[in-house]
């Protein structure tokens, strides 16, 4: 096929160096977008009297038949074209003649590049945005029924405070509504239509750049036609934001992978998320979540693949920046199937709260109640803490838990001690009372419940 560039160098490139040249195998995910923002660029063109109307029309019945072609399979991808433009382009000649050649009018690769990987992001991100508010909504659910659940609250992965299970799974509701927010907000900065910026310098043609804008539905263009083709920083901000939801994901993943563990035993996974064994008949492996886990790595080394192409490059456009779409789309697509794999795996998770609870009355989590229990009879803080932490001693070496020690045991250490203690240490006490604003107390809990469905709600 007839390259576009083709005039100015008369001998023929290599099929080798036609094949690594060649983007056309991953950009052609765009082809939608190519052609829809070809649409708005006939109709610009034709508003400014650089085209007839003739032509513009022909132009957009003509793109707008390969795009149905192209859906219903009827038309295949050329995989000797250079890219998805080229691929479109010739087509479109191939199909109505010379009114195709006028398509290119005051524009270039450089700025339609651009154009089609905002639109297409654009579009995509909004599939990521709708899986979260998905995942965030199955974690209020779950909340809603662990949240009378007690569990053992880690610091250094030691047990240190029991606490709600509910609490402990709105920690990551929290996480990933942070990350709806990134990507909302990624997108807002990234919705501005680069196309007019032609090579770098912009055109003699007097276009009218914002009525194109308006019509791809772009909030603003591009005041710099340099930065308008070089710029990728929305491609880096976006993939950062993946980052970031992929380490969320990964986080939990941790956690479901040791809880459903036989040393913890604190949920069970659904059989339709989990694998088995090969030689050991009795495993249960969490390989979705491991996989999750797993997959975090690739979004980061995609994000820093990117940031490195782009780190040395000079202004404005180098062929360099093609690196752009395969680490964009396989980040963009490792984020959407580990989220479509992640609630409904989260969803149909079994709680094991008596497991949780006989966990809980281990480890002297209730320590720190016992502490306050006595600040607040008067006994400054650090004098609590030190009768406390001999005490807990004391139960080490008799082999007991708090609960269990005798009201006289308790006196040889503090005649402050009275009967009402052991209400004071009971695990329920010890989270009910967590009474601060975003505290574990079970009251606590159902606010945050209704305030993650209610950031849902406002998202629809």
């Amino acid at each position: 096929m007839s390259k576009l560039w083709a005039g100015r160098n008369a001998g023929a490139t290599s099929a080798l160096a036609d094949d690594f040249n060649s983007s056309i195998r991953f950009d052609c995910k765009m082809y939608k977008q190519d052609i829809l923002g070809s649409v708005a660029h006939a109709k610009m063109l034709s508003k400014q009297g650089i085209i007839s109307e003739g032509d513009a029309e022909q132009i957009e019945e003509g793109l707008l038949s390969i795009l149905e072609d192209i859906e219903s399979g009827k038309l295949q991808f050329d995989m000797s074209c250079e890219d998805i433009h080229m691929f479109v382009e010739a087509e479109l000649t191939r199909r109505i003649g010379d009114a195709g050649k006028r398509l290119h009018t005051a524009r270039s690769r450089n700025d339609q590049v651009a154009l089609d990987i905002r639109m297409y992001l654009r579009e995509e991100s909004e599939k990521v945005v709708s899986l979260l508010k998905s995942l965030v909504s199955v974690i209020a659910d779950k909340a809603e029924e662990g949240c009378d659940a007690i569990v053992p609250g880690y610091t250094h992965l030691q047990r240190a405070q029991p606490i709600s299970f509910g609490h402990h799974l709105l920690a990551y509701a929290q996480m990933f509504m942070r990350d709806i927010s990134r990507v909302e907000d990624a997108v807002k900065r990234m919705n501005v239509s680069p196309i007019g910026s032609c090579a770098l310098a912009g055109t003699t043609y007097e276009t009218d750049r914002a009525y194109e804008a308006a019509l791809l539905g772009f909030d603003s263009v591009s005041q710099n036609s340099i930065d308008g083709v070089s710029d990728r920083d929305f491609c880096v901000e976006l993939m950062s934001a993946f980052a970031l939801i992929m380490m969320h994901l990964s986080r939990f993943s941790e956690e479901i992978i040791l809880w459903s563990s036989w040393e913890f035993k604190f949920v069970e996974l659904d059989d339709a998320y989990t694998t088995g064994s090969s030689i050991m008949p009795q495993k249960k492996n969490s390989d979705m979540a491991e996989l999750v886990r797993g997959k975090t790595g690739r979004v980061y080394g995609d994000l820093m693949a990117l940031l490195t192409t782009l780190k040395g490059l000079p202004l404005a456009y180098n062929k360099d920046m093609q690196e752009d779409k395969e680490v964009m789309f396989d980040s963009l697509e490792t984020v959407i199937m580990c989220l479509e794999i992640f609630a409904p795996m989260l969803g149909t998770m079994k709680l094991k709260r008596e497991n949780m609870y006989r966990a809980a009355q281990e480890g002297f989590i209730n320590a720190t109640d016992l502490a306050d229990y006595l600040t607040k009879k008067g006994m400054p803080f650090r004098s609590a803490y030190k009768i406390t932490g001999e005490i807990v001693a004391e139960c080490i070496a008799k082999g007991k838990v708090l609960d269990s020690l005798t009201l006289e045991e308790y006196k040889a250490h503090s005649d402050i001690f009275e009967n009402d203690l052991y209400t004071d240490i009971s695990l329920e006490a010890c989270v009910a009372k967590r009474i601060s604003e975003g505290g574990t107390g079970f009251a606590s809990v159902n606010n945050q419940i209704k305030a993650v469905r209610n950031f849902i709600a406002k998202k629809q």
